[in-house]
């Protein structure tokens, strides 16, 4: 199962964690993923949607 919304397709970002020395290592920043129940067509469907996109579709009704 992949760390993608599946409503707005964001997805891991990568980049470098920077120590105190500037020293530099490969990370990866995840999307908060929640398992959330939404009305699709007028049936409820189990998703795996991000934090920010689940409180778009809660303050767009």
């Amino acid at each position: 199962m992949s760390r993608k919304c599946q409503i707005s397709g964001r997805g891991p970002l990568s980049g470098n964690t920077r120590s105190h020395a500037l020293n530099s290592s490969r990370r990866k920043w995840n999307v908060n993923l929640q398992k959330a129940t939404i009305l699709v067509d007028g049936k409820p469907t189990k998703v795996r949607i991000s934090a920010k996109e689940l409180r778009t579709l809660r303050k767009a009704g």
